[in-house]
């Protein structure tokens, strides 16, 4: 098992002719990803890499090939429409790599998601990876810019609102021996698709996952939420660090989402909380698979 994806999902990137989005493709087609279309207005008919068709819209692509995810590639201004376009297409998982995106933008791809099938990963994030059980763990999917290499397919699942800090657990995990189930990148912006607390809950609901790495920082409430509801509801180990322990109230730190409003908004707040929940909390990124260690007793 592993959450979200697999190595059997078929993937379609949107923008997949840009420089990011076609570097970002090649890398998940040498991982072993299932990467069936690309989508670029007026492009239709063409090949990426002579392999992967390409398409006009996304619509197109679902019905040819069958994709039921979608990786988004494409620049701020019409990111958000890109993630609605895959929404009537009936993708079942969108993964909006963009960063910029204006937040009027995402209150209404926020309200269109009511209801909707289609689950949202991002925006602002490095997407999702399940590694395979090949060689180098090939032969997984990997959405998104996560580097391919520093994973491991085992028995940990992670979650994060942090791109580099993700690669920095999972690097961490792989050299002490232990695998992931998947690795899920939420993104750091206000206003995004898929919260710690609903990743917290498909690992819990995952019998692959043993042990959970949940990464926050400084900014809003989310993790607060989440470690609440792990308290009532996960039997799994889990360890947390929260960035930002030096951030200035008022000042935004890097993401979108990171500036402290509220007293639960602050690290050392956050932190307070999440080890009264019963999590293992880090202090400093070097020591989050340490950490998990302690909380799984191993």
């Amino acid at each position: 098992m592993a959450i979200l994806i697999d190595e059997n999902t078929k993937v379609l990137v949107q923008g997949i002719t840009g420089s990011f989005g076609a570097r970002h493709a090649q890398l998940s087609l040498e991982y072993g990803t299932k990467l069936v279309a690309g989508v670029t207005p007026g492009k239709g008919g063409q090949k990426f890499e002579n392999v992967v068709p390409i398409f006009d819209t996304v619509s197109q692509a679902v019905n040819e090939t069958g994709a039921t995810a979608s990786a988004i590639f494409v620049p701020p201004p019409f990111a958000a429409d890109a993630i609605l376009e895959a929404m009537d297409a009936g993708v079942e998982l969108i993964v909006c790599i963009t960063e910029g995106i204006p937040v009027m933008d995402m209150m209404r791809v926020k309200q269109a998601l009511k209801g909707s099938k289609s689950r949202l990963v991002g925006p602002n994030c490095p997407g999702l990876v399940t590694p395979g059980r090949g060689e180098k763990s090939h032969g997984g999917c990997r959405i998104g810019i996560s580097p391919g290499y520093i994973h491991k397919r085992g028995n940990v699942g992670v979650v994060s609102r942090s791109g580099t800090l993700t690669y920095e657990a999972v690097f961490q995990l792989t050299q002490m021996g232990y695998g992931q189930s998947t690795c899920v990148g939420i993104g750091g912006d206000p206003i995004n698709g898929t919260s710690h607390l609903d990743v917290l809950e498909m690992f819990n609901n995952d019998p692959e996952t043993e042990a959970i790495i949940m990464i926050g920082e400084i900014g809003g409430t989310a993790e607060v939420e989440a470690a609440r509801w792990a308290k009532a509801n996960c039997k799994k180990p889990i360890a947390g660090f929260i960035a930002g322990a030096t951030a200035p109230p008022g000042r935004r730190m890097g993401h979108a989402g990171a500036i402290v409003g509220g007293e639960e908004d602050t690290a050392q707040a956050k932190k307070k909380i999440l080890a009264e929940c019963g999590i293992q909390v880090a202090e400093t990124p070097s020591e989050m698979a340490a950490a998990l260690m302690i909380a799984w007793g191993k």
